[in-house]
């Protein structure tokens, strides 16, 4: 054996305790290098769900068209499209499609064994791309031996083993423990149909479900999230800014979506609505809450701003440029009219400053914030299963952009003395991110409103104009700057160069984006710089949906390469229960692999081998008689 240091010696003797005799390191061996020629898994990408919970519930639970691709690869000559409809909308929906089967009489002894063995012939078509151990961890405990039994039947089995498939049906049935296999074969068959979710940010705001979307997503068997603005902004409220929290109020407001703070998160907002209506006029067409908020938003902003003159964001110093006689505001030398003059709570002399009744309503809003149990694991959540950018399988995730100056450098932040850019300045804000939740320092939380709208924040990647439109009668003024990244990335080549600087193959990877809704209906693509870059904006939000013409994106990696899949506008998940209604998608393969992938051309793939390299040199070890073989005597 080559010469070892003494630490990767200690390394072989800790792994001989997994693996303590020649033949269990063989036989591991022989496991990982099978397991290395199984068909590649399957990853979904989705973002800007938007808190459209319906919608992406179904996306979810219809595996965004593939299960109604399964069916039909499995049942087009034996059922029609009303027969195969149905095997669908019962296996996104069992519970609620059992129950009107049940009502309407269709839910008989021999409707239930048809079914069953229909389930089950899928899920043995789904599972050819699985360890058997893999698929057996994904069914219910209390049934997966009947259930692995009935899917590793043999198709050319004898009558014998046929009869004994028969007969466990049978038995469920006669038991009455169909509905509950029925559900079971379901969710397995859904589960084998996507091995892992990408949640390109933004989950959060104006929807009004976000919170049930962090609920299933709690539940999914495996998922992974970038954040987005809009969750970037929630994150630091629930880790103590008071300015995240404020812009999260005004959000909700603006989208007419308050129950999520009060009905799921238990903050009430009567407090502030009382300082409002005790405040502010309702006779200018904005609310007394609407006026409160936004006042005392901008006067936390513009305190942010002046603790970090590194951030060069003077010119966002709006409030105190306002001159409450005129009802004006000056901006670059010129005075644009205000919607309101209703700013009783702003002294000119100190315009940041909170009065006594604000800082009251916002120390009581954050110690609401801190005290809600379900944001703090949902916060909690983002935070364990999510990043501000990821790098799988050569594929680069981030939300927005990676700031760039119009050369097609990447542009430096100072942040604390440090110029950051690139790769580097990302993994800076992702270890601020987390120490805003651990330690609630000032710096931190400053800097996750910061990643919400800064200049150059990575999640953002625009000028963000809340100020002008909120106040400003002129829309010229709403325009709101974007970074060059988003005109640059057109180019194949800067596209490579980012690939590059993230570590990524710039000839295989993808740059995969969020954040900017794709106009289909005028003609742009997801799909750009040669196929370098795809975003996979859609509008899941029905607000985007006449702008986008489309109801979100989903993008598909498998085997075969990439797709993705534009889904048209969803009705509701009552009409898919009562006309087998799903939603529909625009397929489109844009990479076609020459040869079908494996798991041996994945990260995972990556990992195997590395565990195959150690256990071979276990081996050696051991055949040398440099290691001991841990008998069962010794």
């Amino acid at each position: 054996m080559p010469e070892q240091t003494t630490a990767y010696r200690r390394y072989l003797e800790l792994l001989s305790e997994k693996f303590p005799t020649v033949r269990s390191a063989c036989t591991e061996i022989i496991n990982l290098e099978a397991i290395l020629n199984l068909p590649k898994g399957t990853e979904h990408f989705v973002s800007d769900v938007h808190g459209e919970y319906d919608a992406f519930k179904h996306i979810l639970s219809n595996c965004s068209g593939v299960i109604r691709e399964r069916v039909a690869d499995t049942f087009r000559l034996e059922l029609t499209s009303a027969e195969q409809a149905d095997l669908c909308t019962l296996i996104y929906y069992p519970h609620r499609k059992l129950r009107r089967l049940r009502e309407e009489g269709v839910a008989t002894d021999e409707w239930y064994a048809i079914t069953l063995m229909r389930l089950v012939r899928l899920a043995r078509y789904l599972s050819d791309s699985y360890t058997r151990s893999k698929v057996r961890k994904a069914m219910p405990a209390e049934y997966a031996y009947i259930i692995d039994e009935l899917l590793h039947a043999s198709p050319g089995e004898g009558d014998g083993r046929q009869g004994y498939h028969r007969r466990i049906v049978d038995t469920i049935v006669d038991t009455g423990s169909a509905d509950d296999f029925v559900v079971s074969l379901a969710s397995l068959v859904k589960r084998l149909a996507v091995d892992h979710l990408h949640v390109v940010g933004d989950l959060f705001d104006r929807g009004a479900h976000a919170d049930k979307i962090c609920d299933r997503l709690m539940e999914y068997h495996s998922v992974d999230l970038q954040w987005g603005n809009h969750d970037i902004v929630w994150m630091g409220a629930a880790a103590g800014s008071a300015a995240c929290l404020a812009a999260v109020i005004r959000n909700n407001i603006h989208y007419d979506s308050l129950k999520i703070l009060e009905g799921a998160y238990g903050v009430s907002l009567r407090e502030l609505a009382l300082f409002a209506e005790a405040t502010y006029r309702a006779d200018d067409g904005m609310s007394p809450v609407e006026k409160a908020i936004s006042v005392i938003l901008f006067k936390l902003e513009g305190q942010t701003i002046l603790r970090h003159p590194n951030w060069h964001m003077e010119d966002r110093l709006l409030l105190g440029h306002v001159d409450v006689g005129r009802g004006t505001c000056e901006v670059g030398g010129r005075s644009f009219e205000l919607r309101t003059r209703d700013f009783p709570t702003l002294d000119a002399r100190d315009p940041y400053a909170l009065s006594d009744d604000e800082r009251r309503v916002m120390d009581n809003l954050l110690e609401a914030v801190r005290t809600s149990d379900k944001l703090r694991a949902h916060v909690n959540f983002l935070y364990e299963h999510g990043s501000a950018y990821l790098v799988s399988n050569d594929n680069l995730l981030f939300h927005a952009c990676v700031p760039m100056n119009e050369d097609g450098t990447f542009h430096p932040v100072n942040h604390q003395g440090q110029l950051l850019s690139g790769r580097a300045y990302y993994d800076y804000a992702d270890r601020l991110a987390r120490r805003a939740w651990l330690e609630h320092d000032q710096v931190s939380l400053d800097w996750m409103w910061y990643l919400w709208c800064g200049r150059y924040s990575p999640l953002s990647g625009r000028v963000v104009k809340t100020f002008e439109r909120t106040y400003f009668t002129d829309r010229s003024t709403w325009e709101e700057p974007r970074d060059p990244y988003y005109a640059l990335t057109d180019d194949p080549a800067t596209c490579r160069r980012v690939l590059e600087e993230f570590g990524c193959d710039p000839e295989r990877g993808h740059i995969i984006n969020g954040h900017t809704p794709v106009h289909a209906s005028a003609g742009e693509r997801p799909v750009r710089a040669g196929g370098r870059l795809v975003v996979i904006d859609g509008g899941f939000c029905q607000a985007y949906h006449k702008t986008t013409g489309i109801a979100g994106y989903t993008l598909i990696a498998d085997p075969r390469g990439m797709r993705i899949k534009a889904h048209r506008p969803f009705a509701s998940i009552a009409d898919v229960l009562d006309l087998n209604a799903d939603i529909m998608s625009d397929d489109d393969r844009f990479e076609v692999e020459p040869r079908p992938l494996t798991v041996g051309d994945t990260d995972t793939g990556v990992g195997i081998r590395s565990q195959i390299a150690d256990l071979r040199a276990l081996l050696d070890a051991y055949r040398a008689g440099e290691l001991p073989e841990r008998t069962a005597r010794s």
